[in-house]
């Protein structure tokens, strides 16, 4: 049986052809001078048919390790989490699930509640005042805080530690490029920002000094000391912040941050090989005219119900284009509401738990190591991640572990040279003792 896994049939295609007033699918390139066509075979598969071509994904599938298989100790951004049976429940339904965008909120107001609420929680963790509809991911976030520092403060110049994740590094760098803004990295010392480094480099150009929290490294910065710092300038203080973490943590707010960001991974969002997540971006009231994207508002009906619309929306869509303060033009609408299902079902007494067992686990996991002989780099306060010194390069010891059917941590020496035969190990709530212990059992063996 050759049914296609997209039937067209050859009368189908006469049929389209006669429609638009042609003979055959050449005549559609003839305006393409012939010399610039390509006149060979692409070189890729034949169609197959559909049950063909489901055994071989398939059987693709299967050569990728997953979490459910192995034991994950990778972390550096993306997380292997619990993620309650609820959240893809209720994602799983159509009006969540084939839902764009809200346009008409008449029609939208459970989607529309459901922003609500993400927004609402966002800004009980970050401490924050306000936070928008949700971001791409964490990275856009991040480059998106710093070119709202930018125009709020009308300078060019970003100090953004070396301890904040490369990958969002690099996203900021290319954002920065068009809008013709300076990058400049600050050095980290034993694996937190370089404080008497950024009070020498920061000046009256500095518009915004972004921090992570934890940092990539796994340590906890200390933002009351970053942000006294940046405001001495009168910088914006950004601090892109795992929110998980702030289950256990001091939330930035509490210590003057302006802008807060960060990926919603952690609650809800499975780690799909990289992608999509969702971002959050929160800010103090006065930048709340200049956030990105959309926020959701809260309102009442002429018969004094309650009722959600969309507001402030600052986008290039619905003002003239000089006057948007960004182009993003969507959101993560799905994944938020992932986000604040399992937000939802944990409540703040199982948020907070779920952030403990992340810290005791990683503090477990660090101590049994040094037990074993390993050497901790940039011991001190740290949330679910670590590094840990090798005598041999990561990769060859992760292809060892990975034998074992255990993924080891991130090598870091993809990201710094000088960080050769360093691996940053994640712990997180779903791993249990019997796990951490044989990890500590084969890197000992290695």
């Amino acid at each position: 049986m050759k049914h296609r896994y997209l039937p067209m049939t050859e009368t189908d295609q006469q049929e389209m052809l006669k429609a638009i007033g042609v003979e055959s699918v050449e005549e559609l390139f003839r305006d393409i001078p012939e010399k610039v066509r390509f006149q060979g075979e692409y070189n890729i598969k034949k169609a197959s048919p559909e049950s063909t071509l489901k055994k071989e994904l398939t059987q693709l599938s299967r050569r990728n390790a997953n979490t459910k298989e192995y034991i994950s100790f990778l972390g550096a951004g993306v997380y292997d989490h619990y993620i309650p049976a609820i959240v893809d429940h209720v994602l799983s339904r159509s009006e969540f699930y084939t839902a764009y965008t809200p346009y008409q909120p008449e029609i939208s107001q459970g989607e529309l509640q459901a922003i609500f609420e993400f927004q609402t929680m966002i800004c009980e963790l970050t401490g924050m005042d306000v936070a928008n509809s949700s971001m791409y991911d964490g990275a856009t976030a991040l480059a998106e805080a710093a070119l709202l520092s930018a125009a709020q403060t009308r300078r060019n110049k970003v100090l953004i530690s070396s301890a904040v994740h490369p990958e969002s590094k690099e996203v900021l760098k290319t954002y920065a490029k068009g809008r013709r803004l300076e990058v400049v990295e600050i050095a980290a010392t034993e694996g937190t920002t370089d404080v008497q480094e950024l009070a020498n480099r920061i000046d009256s150009n500095t518009a915004a000094v972004i921090v992570q929290y934890p940092n990539f490294l796994g340590r906890v910065e200390p933002l009351a000391e970053l942000a006294d710092i940046a405001h001495s300038e009168k910088a914006m203080f950004v601090v892109s912040a795992n929110p998980l973490a702030l289950g256990v943590l001091e939330p930035p707010g509490k210590f003057g941050a302006d802008i807060v960001v960060g990926d919603c991974q952690p609650f809800g969002i499975p780690a799909a090989f990289g992608g999509p997540h969702c971002g959050y971006f929160a800010v103090t009231e006065k930048l709340m005219r200049k956030i990105p994207g959309r926020l959701v508002g809260q309102t009442v009906d002429e018969d004094g119900k309650r009722g959600f619309v969309l507001t402030l929306q600052a986008r290039e869509q619905h003002i003239r284009r000089d006057k948007a303060t960004s182009n993003i033009c969507s959101n993560q609408a799905l994944n938020a509401l992932a986000a604040s299902v399992a937000m939802t079902a944990l409540g703040k007494k199982g948020l907070r738990e779920m952030a403990e067992q992340n810290v005791q686990k990683a503090y477990y996991a660090k101590k049994q190591l040094q037990k074993n002989g390993a050497i901790v780099a940039f011991d001190g306060p740290s949330f679910n991640e670590f590094v840990i010194r090798l005598n041999k390069p990561v990769k060859d010891v992760n292809k060892r572990l990975f034998q074992k059917k255990i993924i080891g941590g991130y090598d870091l020496g993809k990201m710094d040279p000088m960080l050769q035969n360093h691996m940053l190990i994640a712990v997180t709530e779903l791993r249990t003792k019997e796990e951490i212990d044989l990890l500590v059992k084969e890197l000992g063996g290695l």
